[in-house]
């Protein structure tokens, strides 16, 4: 008598976590960046949702942002190993701790999934009560065994009950503890941060601007043997104190603007954009940098100084938070903040600043700020309205930006003229002759930069066109040199 044929065990349904597992950050935080953009306000009642519980706590911030699931970084390993699940016929599942309402836009977005198990305002779905929604489902849609991806020490009971632990991590020691409760363990380490990821996060290069700092000192040259030696070492500093600010401003800026970035074609791969430097390490970073920029200002450096360098960060947070989605306004803001560097210069000297450097430096600015707007919105496809609105800016603005940045930057040139043909100027160098060389050199260096930015072949940082321009950094090194001459 042949036994009867046992019945084939279902497919083992795959049961997946959202945050730090399928995308390479966690919504919880980017929600929280969001409503700080767009309703700073609301932030004064986080203490009164979190006493009300973390489910609760998320509901409210999930309730007051506008979410794009379109724009995370998911993580291509997971998302094809979902892909290979649904193709075997397995029951694939988002559980996750997150609110209900963004784990199914995500899901809604992918289509991908069977199910959600979420937070839902009264019930935080994490740990236990994870794995309690899990075993339930499985249980109502199979034998109850299951499989699933996590990422996070919290999972541990998760995985201990599961059939297949798969981890997303790139730490041994959560790898072994895994291995040690599910021997079915499978892992996949995500890239790490590297060096030169942190210091790009940092914008290393855009310190070059912090040279400006010293521009004040170009008017002095003829009498420089008078300038006081411990005046000359502030300026240093002063660059130091300014570089450690303007690389906090940049992390918040781009985690503020984390959105906009990802649907960048180049800003996506940026570490933050890419969720390779998670949210709170980021907020690390840029809370070390403002202590070490205020902390050497306030102690090495003149009290004048030290009010440019906190206007500089009232007015850089304001521009990343609100300015910078208001057009003109936005490009004025930049102006002012570059200008501000020559401003604190002067007071870091110790001398009074020149009405024709300032004059100079807001119309040159201005034309470099209007030529990074220029290339933005051209580098902006038609369909893709959303990046310029946040902006202030629509596709049929690029012919005003061009006009306007041009004019700002011949108005510059025609400054440096003036300046250069007042007779006091002449007073201060030995050979004034030289100098009338600059107002030609500066004109064909932006008409150049415009030309450029028209036919596509400009960074959208004119600064850092300019450091990785050969004919930029000649023109750079023929200017001190004519200012030595005349001098």
């Amino acid at each position: 008598m042949n036994a009867a044929p046992q019945a084939e065990a279902p497919p083992l349904p795959l049961y997946v976590d959202l945050d730090g597992t399928l995308i390479a950050t966690d919504l919880l935080h980017e929600s929280l960046l969001r409503l700080l953009r767009g309703q700073p306000a609301a932030l004064l009642q986080l203490p009164q949702w979190l006493l009300q519980g973390k489910a609760r706590f998320k509901q409210e911030v999930a309730q007051r942002v506008e979410f794009d699931a379109t724009t995370l970084p998911y993580r291509k390993e997971v998302l094809e190993l979902v892909r290979e699940a649904r193709a075997q016929g397995r029951r694939v599942v988002l559980a996750t701790a997150a609110d209900a309402r963004l784990a199914h836009e995500v899901a809604r977005h992918l289509g991908l999934f069977d199910g959600v198990l979420a937070s839902d305002g009264e019930r935080n779905l994490n740990g236990p009560r994870k794995l309690a929604a899990i075993q339930a489902d499985a249980q109502a849609h199979g034998d109850g065994a299951f499989a699933y991806v996590g990422d996070h020490r919290v999972d541990l009971p998760i995985w201990r009950e599961t059939a297949h632990a798969l981890l997303v991590t790139r730490s041994a020691g959560l790898e072994s503890s895994a291995r040690a409760v599910a021997p079915a363990t499978t892992a996949i380490r995500p890239p790490r941060a590297r060096l030169m990821d942190v210091l790009y996060g940092l914008r290393l290069h855009q310190w070059l601007k912090n040279l400006l700092i010293g521009l004040p000192l170009l008017p002095m040259l003829p009498m420089a043997s008078q300038i006081p030696t411990a005046a000359l070492l502030r300026v240093p500093l002063a660059m130091l104190a300014f570089s450690l600010m303007a690389s906090a401003i940049y992390v918040i800026n781009d985690l503020l603007d984390l959105e906009a970035d990802r649907r960048h074609v180049r800003k996506r791969h940026r570490p933050f954009a890419s969720g390779l430097i998670g949210i709170p390490t980021a907020l690390g970073m840029s809370a070390a940098l403002f202590g070490g920029s205020l902390l050497l200002s306030l102690t090495l450096l003149p009290g004048r100084f030290s009010l440019c360098l906190i206007v500089y960060m009232v007015l850089s947070l304001s521009y990343s938070m609100r300015l910078k989605r208001r057009a003109v306004l936005d490009v004025c803001v930049l102006a002012i903040l570059y200008t501000l560097r020559i401003v604190a210069g002067a007071a870091a000297l110790g001398v009074p600043l020149s009405l024709w450097i300032f004059s100079f430096s807001i119309f040159l600015f201005l034309s470099l700020a209007f030529a990074k707007r220029y290339v933005e919105i051209a580098m902006t496809l038609p369909t893709d309205t959303a990046a310029l609105r946040s902006r202030g800016y629509l596709i049929g603005d690029q012919t005003f930006v061009i006009a306007a940045g041009a004019a700002a930057g011949q108005l510059a040139v025609v400054v440096l003229l003036l300046y250069l043909n007042d007779p006091l100027t002449a007073q201060r160098f030995r050979h004034p002759e030289y100098l009338w060389i600059l107002g030609p050199m500066l004109l064909f260096w932006l008409l150049r930069l415009w030309l450029k930015a028209n036919r596509r072949n400009l960074h959208d940082d004119p600064v850092v066109f300019a450091a990785r321009d050969w004919v930029s950094r000649l023109i750079v090194l023929v200017t001190v040199v004519l200012i030595w001459l005349a001098a």
